[in-house]
């Protein structure tokens, strides 16, 4: 979400508005073409007919009207531009599909087999201690060997899951190595995701620019360690967009008080940069022409800097469309502008239409350009002018915005703009002095950690904004979920909008009022009905449940209950987030604690149960990190034995078995020795959870076991496509549960995955979506809850 923090906005002419539908009719094509590319020429054909006939009728209607001595043109004229976007947008999907999946993608999708491929990343990947598991970031496939052993040159944005990055990999590095490509929605902008089945060797660094830029990068981080707390982890975010640092705490805070864009490069930080260069012209008295070719040359080695990413590269042109419209004098004019920015990206990627990013980043600049003057002025009325303006900037943003992230998340965060503008005068601080730092750290070390210190000082107050703010109460506010939600907060929030006047004032005052009560009873209706749905869901929670799977972001953590009696199976990466599920669920104490093996997201917050565990059971150990978590368990008490297949016990009246890894040597620790444990007797619903096992050692688990049909089972690996289905098949589960994080990076959980699933009438219960499952029995067999989704029954 862009912000900024100069006067802009006002009233929109109706040339201006009308120049920016062809922007809009463009990109609702690429919408829906992009998922259906087969049907794009013939798209293209009948909009390049229809304006043709349009334009042919309207030439004589001009004749006409000169004849007669009239001006003007029809509806029929001012859609033309309309049409002649539609067409064109569809002969740019025609044409990029093909090149998306050339011949020998398309066979290796079709086949499954593994291929030899290089890939050139797109983004920077570093290193991740104790993620075993690996890293996942955009990347191309530009060169792919066939069976014939030809090399054959291509461009196809992947996502590349299980990278592991053993030392820092800049943006532009080019690997090589055996991979094997999954296939992903065609209207998803990366075409397949890519399984690394051996490790990538770097076979090229990147440009010379590309590479100084990212040791820049890599000094300011290493500038930052040893300062400590959120504002360190914060800032290199503010800077350079660099957010490895922020944790799922930190991050889920400030998403909470609509703070998150913050952390991302938006426009708010390349009209930052221009207008900080902008500045110092006029104070240095440059002209024009002078001002605006330095801002330019300051606008690109910031986009360089930060990576030049498809989404920076978006933001910097959004921000320059801000500039533009600021530099007509006019600011108004930014509209068309804008409309011009809009169909010049979608032409160039169809695909990028259907991204979040870039439609959050399109409507909050046209929020800055249509929405902020007027609003500032109906503050200006009761407000002084510069706290109007500071009001209506983040305003203006997070009404155009919130729509559409209804749809990542069901809730309106009512902080929101106090929170942004709290935050706004430090935010500016913070991006251009840790800039600054940046640039010394390689020159003059010592001055650059006393700037970054100065620099930490804004992004701490930020960052304790967001918490503050997030955890007040009623700070979010629950709202009707999907595409539903989203259209009905966008009529509430553009009826309200026209009935204060807001871009243009439309009928008379009465008919106004009525609209503003209309949408203020709305208003309460709806908050009633979803703060009522949702305390109903709260008191709802069943006291009596068996199996809990807690949300803690990308990892695992289950509870099994029997009795008195408590397991957990991991722990997931965050002690705040395990902390908080045990403290609501009243978890004091956990008898067996289950460690499925030693990565990150299933042992990072062990801390928080040291000392209140009875008896662990754990896996094979293969580092110096996985060792340390057995000796803390130890020194807190625990009895810890590592076990293989065979191990038996019970929990209150349940049995449990772990049933992998195979009690021989030569396991090497990692995903496929994770631990299986079967579930089963007294109160507890049969339950098999898979760990992170992958499809081989799957395959190999139920070839040693002739399974029946479970009530629960715990997919394996965040759901992701390394599975053997037929795995899933025989154990017929009623409740599939997911422990994964939204907007994980790793495709997590695949979607051919879910749809497998379902097909086989399991429930899927995931912690991104529904956050903190509880299962339960009821009568009718099991009771589902599920803390954002009404309760369900489960079918056995």
């Amino acid at each position: 979400m862009a912000s900024a923090s100069v006067p802009i906005g006002g009233a929109v002419g109706v040339a201006d508005a009308r120049l920016a539908l062809p922007a809009l009719a463009g990109w609702l094509t690429a919408v829906v073409l992009v998922g259906a590319a087969d049907a794009a020429w013939a798209v293209a054909g009948a909009a390049a007919a229809v304006a043709a006939a349009l334009a042919w009728r309207e030439r004589g209607r001009v004749a006409n009207r000169r004849a007669r001595g009239g001006r003007g043109s029809g509806v029929l004229a001012a859609s033309i531009p309309s049409v002649i976007a539609i067409a064109v947008i569809a002969a740019a999907v025609a044409l990029v599909a093909p090149a998306r999946t050339p011949p020998v993608i398309a066979a290796a999708l079709d086949s499954g087999a593994a291929v030899t491929v290089v890939l050139e990343l797109e983004q920077t990947v570093t290193p991740r201690e104790g993620a075993a598991w690996g890293s996942s970031a955009d990347a191309l496939v530009v060169e792919v060997e066939t069976s014939a052993g030809e090399r054959v040159a291509v461009r196809v944005p992947v996502r590349v899951l299980g990278l592991s990055a053993a030392e820092r990999m800049p943006l532009g590095s080019r690997l090589e190595g055996l991979v094997r490509l999954v296939a992903l929605d065609p209207g998803d902008d990366r075409v397949a995701l890519v399984r690394v089945l051996m490790p990538l060797e770097p076979v090229a660094r990147p440009a010379p620019l590309l590479g100084a830029a990212d040791d820049l990068r890599a000094g300011f981080l290493e500038l930052m360690q040893p300062f400590a707390g959120d504002g360190a982890d914060l800032l290199p975010g503010l800077a350079i967009g660099d957010t490895t640092a922020v944790g799922d705490d930190l991050d889920e805070a400030m998403k909470r008080s609509a703070l998150s864009h913050l952390t991302a490069v938006s426009g708010a930080n390349c009209a930052i940069v221009v207008g900080l260069v902008l500045g110092i012209g006029t104070l240095a008295r440059w002209r024009r022409p002078v001002r605006v070719g330095v801002a330019l040359a300051a606008l690109a080695g910031f986009v360089v800097l930060v990576t030049p990413e498809p989404s920076v590269v978006r933001a910097a042109v959004m921000a320059s469309v801000v500039l533009v419209a600021l530099a007509s004098g006019r600011p108004a004019r930014g509209l068309p502008v804008l409309g011009v920015a809009v169909l010049g990206i979608v032409v160039l990627d169809p695909w990028i239409s259907r991204e979040y990013g870039f439609t959050l980043s399109v409507l909050a600049t046209a929020a800055l350009l249509v929405l902020a003057g007027p609003i500032a002025e109906r503050l200006g009325r009761v407000l002084p002018a510069p706290l109007a303006l500071w009001i209506a900037v983040p305003l203006a943003a997070q009404l155009a915005c919130q729509p559409v992230l209804i749809l990542l998340a069901p809730e309106v965060p009512l902080s929101g703009v106090v929170a942004n503008v709290l935050a706004a005068p430090a935010a500016p601080v913070a991006t251009i002095v840790g800039m600054i730092a940046c640039l010394l750290a390689p020159v003059i070390p010592p001055l650059a950690t006393l700037v970054a210190a100065i620099a930490w000082l804004p992004s701490a107050w930020i960052a304790g904004v967001a918490r503050a703010s997030s955890g007040l109460p009623g700070a979010l506010l629950p709202w009707p979920e999907g595409a539903g939600g989203a259209v009905l907060l966008a009529g509430l929030t553009l009826a309200a909008l026209l009935s204060l006047g807001v871009p243009v004032a439309l009928g008379t005052r009465h008919v106004r009022r009525t609209v503003a009560i209309g949408v203020a009873a709305t208003l309460v209706v709806v908050m009633g009905a979803t703060v009522g749905v949702t305390a109903l869901r709260a008191l709802g929670r069943p006291a009596d449940w068996v199996l809990a799977q807690c949300d803690v972001g990308q990892g695992d953590a289950v509870l099994v209950r029997s009795g008195a009696q408590v397991a957990l199976i991991d722990t997931g990466a965050e002690p705040e987030l395990l902390s908080s599920c045990l403290s609501s669920l009243a978890i004091d104490r956990i008898d067996l604690l289950v460690l499925t093996h030693f990565d990150l997201d299933h042992v990072g917050a062990v801390e928080v149960v040291v000392g209140r565990v009875d008896r662990a059971i754990v896996g094979p150990t293969g580092r110096a990190a996985d060792e340390a978590v057995v000796a803390a368990l130890l020194a807190g008490g625990a009895v810890v034995d590592t076990v293989a297949e065979g191990e038996r016990g019970r929990l209150g009246d349940c049995d449990w078995a772990v049933l992998w890894p195979p009690a021989h040597r030569g396991i090497e620790p990692g995903n496929d020795a994770s631990l299986v444990l079967a579930i089963e007797g007294g109160s507890c619903p049969s339950t098999v959870a898979l760990g992170d096992l992958g499809e081989q050692s799957q395959r190999m688990l139920m070839g040693a076991y002739d399974f029946g049909v479970v009530d629960v089972v715990k997919v394996s690996h965040h759901g992701s496509p390394d599975q053997h289905l037929d795995l899933y098949r025989q154990l017929g589960a009623a409740v599939a549960l997911i422990g994964v994080g939204a907007e994980n990076g790793y495709g997590h959980p695949a979607p051919a995955l879910v749809a497998e699933l379902e097909s086989l009438g399991s429930t899927v219960a995931r912690s991104d979506g529904h956050g903190l499952v509880l299962v339960s029995r009821g009568a009718d067999g099991l009771r589902l809850w599920r803390e954002r989704a009404s309760t369900v029954g489960v079918e056995n």
